[in-house]
């Protein structure tokens, strides 16, 4: 291994380890619920990019679908839950591996089509899913589902006096997101991934199987994302499929990575970090017109963001140490 490549990967995993201890901390000086509510979304959404990055961004396979998964994690979890009384633990984790085998039976067509083929493909596949469960009767079809609370417990992952359980298991699905993403990147599945970006002719003339690089990236993908599905619909204690499944789930898990730096390990949190709370603020403190103001205002910074920095946050880091070895 390059060992200049070595020690960033070390230091990486020290600043992702200080990040979390600090993250950890949080709640002791943060006691307003508001304030505590947007950090429970930065986090998941964080992870949320994370998840989609690995497909989109190291696989260079851009989804616009990932709702789906998001959307299956959370009618799982909560169908098990509601209708048979499994623990929402392993309802998460049964999500998890049928949002994985989901997107490797839609991979097997889809990945066979390339560039904005793709990208159409997985917008309409997951509408279809969107109105196949605005219309399933048993799974509440449009009224959703409305999940019973019956006191705090973490056996259940139910809590209603405190937030503070749901903001550390969004800071450890955020930690497990970039961890499992910080390992792939220097295993024989991120070299690949990147190469099949790059150039997937070139890697297929090299050995790669490009096919089953794609849909590994995919499986892994779409687990993590139904995982944090299953966390938001406990988050809520509510869901529908508008409200789990809608196309804006699926910008949202892609903006921030794409503000951050597309396909860098870094690039998700930074986008999350910035874009998750200035999306809410923007709409509770000048969202209240009814005029789209804050959609104006949101907007109008993605796009100044964009076209200052359009290899993502990321490129001030990069820019800054090349500034420091040049002096």
């Amino acid at each position: 291994m390059d060992k200049n490549f070595a020690t960033r990967r070390r230091r990486d995993l020290i600043i992702a380890a200080g990040l979390a201890g600090i993250a950890a901390l949080a709640p002791l000086f943060v006691k307003d619920v508001y304030v505590q509510n947007i950090l429970i979304l930065t986090l998941m959404y964080a992870a949320l990019s994370q998840s989609w990055n690995i497909l989109s961004g190291y696989c260079g396979q851009i989804s616009l679908g990932h709702a789906l998964y998001f959307g299956i994690g959370a009618y799982t979890t909560e169908l098990l839950f509601t209708k048979f009384g499994v623990l929402p633990w392993f309802g998460m984790l049964g999500g998890g591996v049928i949002a994985a085998l989901i997107a490797m039976g839609l991979g097997y067509p889809f990945f066979r089509l390339r560039g904005h083929y793709f990208v159409i493909a997985t917008i309409v596949i997951a509408e279809i899913g969107l109105l196949l469960f605005q219309n399933w009767e048993w799974a509440g079809a449009a009224m959703g589902i409305t999940i019973p609370i019956r006191g705090d417990s973490w056996l259940k992952f139910q809590f209603l006096r405190t937030k503070l359980p749901y903001f550390y298991f969004a800071l450890g699905l955020c930690c497990l997101a970039w961890f499992v993403t910080w390992w792939l990147e220097d295993s024989k599945w991120g070299f690949w991934w990147r190469a099949v970006k790059d150039n997937p002719e070139a890697a297929e003339s090299l050995g790669v199987v490009v096919f089953n690089s794609k849909m590994g990236a995919a499986a892994v993908s779409a687990f993590l994302v139904a995982i944090g599905g299953a966390f938001y619909a406990q988050f809520l204690a509510y869901i529908d499929p508008e409200s789990v499944m809608g196309f804006q789930f699926s910008l949202l898990m892609a903006l921030p990575a794409v503000l951050g730096g597309i396909g860098t390990l870094w690039g998700p949190v930074l986008g999350a970090a910035i874009l998750i709370p200035m999306t809410e603020l923007t709409r509770s403190y000048i969202g209240g017109s009814g005029r789209g103001v804050d959609l104006i205002v949101y907007g109008t910074l993605i796009v100044l963001i964009s076209l200052a920095l359009p290899q993502g946050l990321v490129s001030l880091f990069s820019r800054s140490k090349a500034k420091g070895a040049t002096r």
